[in-house]
C-alpha cells in the first residue's frame, strides 16, 4: 500500500514538473493574465506632494477588520513617488460607462491634456484624493509599502467609502468590458416565462 502511495505521488510530482515548470516565461504569464477579468481603478492622492492619478487594475480588499485594501503600482511611476509623499490614496472603482475616465488616466491624452484632472466630474471631497463621480470609492491612509518585483505594493486603511450606484467597469484580454449580471437557467427560464 505504502509502495503504491509513493507511486501516485512519484507520478504527481513528474505530471507537475511536465505543465508547471520551475521557470515561468514572464511572457505566458502576461497572456494567461490577459484572461483575468478586473475591475478598472483610478487611484488618486492629494497631499504636500500635489494631487495625482492613474488607471489601475490590480487593486483588492485586504481585511473588514479593520477595513483594508491594497494596490499594486510600477514602483518608477509618478503615482507611486506622490503616494509615498502623501502617505495616502483614493480608490475609484469606475462604473461601465467611464472607459474615457479610465483612458484619461492611463496616460492616453497626456500629449493634449496637462491636467488628467480637467474636465472630470469630481463627486465628495476626500482627505485622501479625488473621488471621481460616479464610481465607488475608498478613501485610504497608507499603512504599508512593499517592494515587488516592479511594483509597490500599497496597503491602506480605508477612512471613507462611498458606494457607486452602477456596475464597474472591467478591463481583460487588453479591452474594456461591461458587467452583465448572470443568471441561473430557472432565473432565465422564469424571466422568459418558460417555467414548467
Amino acid at each position: 500500500m505504502l509502495s503504491q502511495q509513493c507511486n501516485w505521488a512519484l507520478y504527481g510530482m513528474i505530471c507537475f514538473d511536465q505543465f508547471f515548470p520551475d521557470r515561468v516565461d514572464s511572457s505566458d504569464f502576461v497572456r494567461a493574465m490577459r484572461r483575468v477579468a478586473s475591475s478598472v481603478t483610478v487611484v488618486t492622492t492629494q497631499g504636500p506632494a500635489g494631487c495625482h492619478g492613474a488607471t489601475v487594475s490590480a487593486f483588492c480588499s485586504v481585511s473588514a477588520e479593520p477595513p483594508q485594501v491594497l494596490v499594486c503600482i510600477r514602483a518608477d511611476s509618478r503615482i507611486a513617488r506622490t503616494i509615498r509623499s502623501n502617505g495616502c490614496y483614493c480608490v475609484n472603482v469606475l462604473s461601465g460607462e467611464a472607459s474615457r475616465v479610465a483612458d484619461r488616466f492611463a496616460g492616453r491624452h497626456d500629449h493634449r491634456v496637462s491636467d488628467r484632472f480637467d474636465g472630470i466630474a469630481i463627486d465628495v471631497p476626500s482627505a485622501a484624493g479625488p473621488v471621481i463621480e460616479g464610481s465607488t470609492a475608498f478613501a485610504c491612509e497608507l499603512e504599508t509599502v512593499l517592494p515587488s518585483g516592479s511594483h509597490l505594493i500599497c496597503l491602506g486603511r480605508v477612512i471613507q467609502v462611498k458606494s457607486g450606484a452602477k456596475a464597474p467597469l472591467a478591463w481583460m484580454d487588453g479591452a474594456y468590458h461591461q458587467i452583465i449580471p448572470h443568471f441561473g437557467d430557472d432565473r432565465l427560464r422564469t424571466a422568459a416565462g418558460t417555467t414548467r
